[in-house]
């Protein structure tokens, strides 16, 4: 394979016989990598076609790379407009602004979909106004660029986090200080942005299932700002809390966080079990329950989330053809069954806690490859591939199989199917033409 690749590295794209890959990571995509046919992995400085690389190499090199033509790595240069719990609210609170003044309050309130949150310190004495405004409520205090639940804590009293202020102000201090020649490196600059924190209204009312809370994790690709092109993936989870829920008790992290990483080192986590339903199971639970309509309007209100997000940053985030992104969205869905956006991953964990979710990550890996199609095998007109439904290319994506026509008027039907049917297998066999892979000798 590899002296193939290397006796063809030369040749134009159309005459590559396999795809020169290189991955920062060691767990499900390096295994989806290895298996796909005709890709072969290059290491250290070897040249690559496809980089799965992490937000740390994209920094250090994305800036000093010529990229050809059909090159593609897994990150936009500035991903983080979106993924940082601080920027991502920046860009949604502006994002709402202009749609107030341009289209009106209605079309405004399609964007009230994430908790009232703060920056802090910059934020401090707003968030001190909002704070006495409604005594006796929750918050919860999160880093802004920490993944795992790292640095998270509840609290509702001012003086709980004095402490933290005290610390934060030394952190501050040290950081506002300029090094000899007058500048900060960028090292520093990351420091003083990994110790902000936003504080945010905590959503008291979840909705449970066996008093237990949980989050929703939905997977969407990106494949260019430029025009916008989104695709929504069919499978995802709910992850569940280990123990039952209750506010009585804000300081036990196993009661209000659903992150793997704090559930699985829970005292009676059983690993084999997981916490973990996959999103059909999910989406046959809420429709025995409260009704197919119900849930329809649901999942419409969960779709809605996706794209005013990537439309709020649509404007600021660095299109680039050779970039994608695979975004790991967490909604929270309160009593009311209205949907919560706590956060957007730029690297969603790939990391599996069982059998099932290695297969989900497989099966989602295999087809975000599909889609990104370095292999040349589809025609760019594609509304589904694998378990990908697209749904936004520079406007709403319909369904082609669905028009309800009532009084004359017809209702078009998004594009989206999540956790619905996954037959991926059967409808991939009928999309893809075998890639022809290393010639024989």
């Amino acid at each position: 394979h590899s002296a193939q690749c290397s006796q063809t590295s030369t040749v134009s794209w159309e005459g590559r016989t396999c795809v020169r890959f290189k991955c920062s990571l060691t767990n499900t995509i390096l295994d989806v990598l290895h298996q796909r046919a005709g890709w072969v992995e290059v290491k250290e400085d070897g040249e690559w076609d496809f980089n799965w690389c992490d937000v740390g190499w994209l920094r250090e090199n994305y800036d000093h790379s010529y990229m050809e033509e059909h090159v593609r790595i897994c990150h936009f240069r500035n991903h983080y407009e979106l993924t940082r719990k601080n920027l991502m609210v920046k860009n949604l609170k502006r994002y709402r602004k202009t749609l107030e003044r341009e289209a009106g309050r209605l079309e405004a309130a399609k964007c009230d979909f994430f908790p009232c949150t703060f920056e802090l310190p910059s934020e401090y004495h707003l968030f001190v106004e909002e704070f006495k405004r409604s005594p006796g409520s929750t918050w919860i205090m999160k880093p802004v660029a920490r993944s795992q639940g790292k640095g998270i804590f509840l609290f509702r009293k001012l003086k709980d986090i004095m402490e933290w202020k005290k610390v934060k102000h030394f952190f501050s201090e040290a950081f506002n200080s300029v090094s000899h020649n007058g500048t900060r490196s960028e090292e520093q600059r990351d420091e003083a942005q990994v110790e902000s924190y936003v504080a945010q209204h905590y959503i008291e009312d979840p909705y449970l299932i066996n008093g237990r809370k949980f989050d929703l994790r939905v997977y969407v690709l990106v494949t260019s700002y430029l025009p916008l092109k989104a695709w929504l993936y069919r499978d995802g989870f709910a992850r569940f809390s280990n123990t039952r829920f209750s506010l009585s008790s804000i300081d036990d992290q196993y009661v209000h966080l659903t992150n793997v990483a704090v559930q699985k080192t829970a005292p009676d986590y059983d690993p084999e079990k997981g916490c973990k339903w996959q999103m059909h199971k999910l989406r046959l639970y809420l429709t025995a329950k409260h009704g197919s309509e119900t849930v329809e309007a649901l999942f419409k209100d969960i779709d809605n989330i996706f794209i005013r997000s990537l439309q709020s940053v649509q404007k600021v985030i660095i299109n680039d053809k050779h970039c994608f992104e695979l975004y790991g969205f967490d909604i929270l869905l309160d009593q009311d069954l209205k949907p919560w956006l706590i956060e957007v991953n730029a690297s969603p964990s790939l990391t599996a806690s069982s059998q099932e979710d290695y297969e989900l990550k497989c099966r989602l890996l295999e087809d975000t490859l599909h889609v990104v199609d370095m292999e040349g095998r589809l025609t760019g007109r594609e509304k589904r591939v694998g378990g990908y439904d697209l749904m936004w290319n520079e406007g709403p994506v319909y369904r082609e199989d669905v028009s309800l026509e009532t009084l004359g008027s017809t209702y078009q039907i998004p594009n989206t199917h999540l956790g619905c049917v996954n037959d991926r297998k059967k409808q991939l066999r009928q999309l893809l033409r075998p890639f022809p892979g290393p010639k024989r000798a």
